[in-house]
């Protein structure tokens, strides 16, 4: 399994656990798997009442859809297939309160599930950036659901700088991404003290919360992923060009603000 799953039945919080450590928990095709299942488990368990998503290790939350993951295509732009699409809790129907707690790099792909946690706590190490520019690729649906959790400013200077740049916790804090800023290691355990208040109040009265915070965007967002894979069709370069800038990338560290 590329994702774990434990659950304390008195405190009613459960945590899923990005488990790819060696690949900075990139994302390959079991895990989407995984996830989906996880997300449909929890929805049946009324033992949990509130979730922590988490990756394993110091290095990184996530970096996204792993690059060795072979993901076929039809030739039309209108039935382009992201398999990332379907990996969060609200595109699995899980009205349960999702709080992130992240160490390390979130990018990219990451940002399919962290757009879908109600808050999220980062380590003071931690850092955001989307390299989809860099390597030629157009940054859809990463944008449509940041320009939703941030100004717009930020998120288009997140989406449009590459790799050049990453947001530190403390800026990602500052701008309202972030909701919590702990010392470095100390995510999860803040985001657990936070999802353990929040599963001590009725489920009912939560999950209908929680529901109403996403009606209240979902509009706007269901709009911008439907042009998504259109956009994604005529901006992004062939697959072997994208390889190539990737292979060839600069090796300079990027300035974090």
């Amino acid at each position: 399994m590329s994702v774990g799953l434990g659950t304390d039945k008195d405190t009613g919080v459960a945590v899923v656990t990005l488990d790819r450590p060696a690949r900075l928990n990139a994302i390959d095709l079991e895990t989407v798997r995984d996830l989906k299942d996880t997300w449909r488990q929890l929805r049946f368990d009324d033992d949990v009442r509130a979730v922590v998503l988490t990756g394993s290790g110091q290095r990184a939350f996530s970096t996204g859809l792993d690059r060795d993951a072979v993901v076929p295509q039809p030739g039309s732009p209108f039935m382009q297939d992201d398999p990332l699409l379907t990996v969060g809790p609200k595109a699995n129907d899980l009205w349960k309160p999702v709080v992130a707690a992240v160490e390390g790099m979130a990018c990219g792909g990451a940002f399919y599930l962290l757009g879908e946690c109600e808050f999220i706590v980062a380590g003071a190490d931690a850092v955001f950036f989307d390299p989809h520019t860099a390597y030629g690729m157009v940054s859809a649906y990463e944008s449509v659901l940041l320009a939703q959790r941030m100004p717009y400013g930020e998120a288009a200077r997140l989406m449009l700088m590459g790799t050049a740049e990453r947001i530190s916790a403390r800026r990602a804090h500052e701008v309202g991404f972030v909701s919590e800023l702990t010392d470095t290691g100390a995510a999860l355990s803040a985001a657990v003290a936070c999802a353990t208040v929040i599963a001590g109040y009725p489920p009912a009265g939560v999950q209908g919360t929680v529901r109403a915070l996403w009606s209240a965007k979902e509009a706007a967002r269901t709009m911008g992923f439907a042009q998504a894979p259109h956009l994604i069709s005529l901006g992004n370069l062939p697959s072997e060009e994208q390889t190539r800038l990737f292979t060839t990338r600069s090796a300079a560290r990027p300035r974090v603000r």
